[in-house]
């Protein structure tokens, strides 16, 4: 059977209890330099958005590891204990076509 790696975009959304923002700050920059393929990262005080960019033969390969991320850097990079509240995984295409379109990148 052929197999074909595709390329995905993901954007997974957080939130939980309040924490105080700098250090919410101070640990997503951890994550970053962790998760070096991260494309964006934005946090308040109760909640984060990463996006990333992520390689896998199907979306459900993708979001199963996506879903993981945060769990996995938690201890390492002293991220909050939020869960995970939102999940988006967009085949690369689909995300250049929404981009080309204007909607949110």
């Amino acid at each position: 059977m052929n197999t074909l790696t595709r390329h995905w975009h993901v954007t997974l959304t957080l939130a939980g209890d309040p924490v105080e923002p700098l250090i919410v700050r101070a640990a997503m920059q951890r994550l970053s330099e962790q998760h070096q393929f991260l494309d964006s990262v934005s946090s308040t005080g109760d909640s984060a958005e990463i996006q990333f960019w992520d390689e896998g033969e199907n979306m459900l390969d993708v979001a199963s590891l996506a879903m993981r991320v945060w769990n996995e850097h938690r201890e390492s990079a002293s991220l909050p204990p939020w869960e995970v509240v939102g999940l988006e995984v967009l085949e690369k295409t689909v995300r250049e076509s929404r981009t080309s379109v204007g909607q949110r990148a």
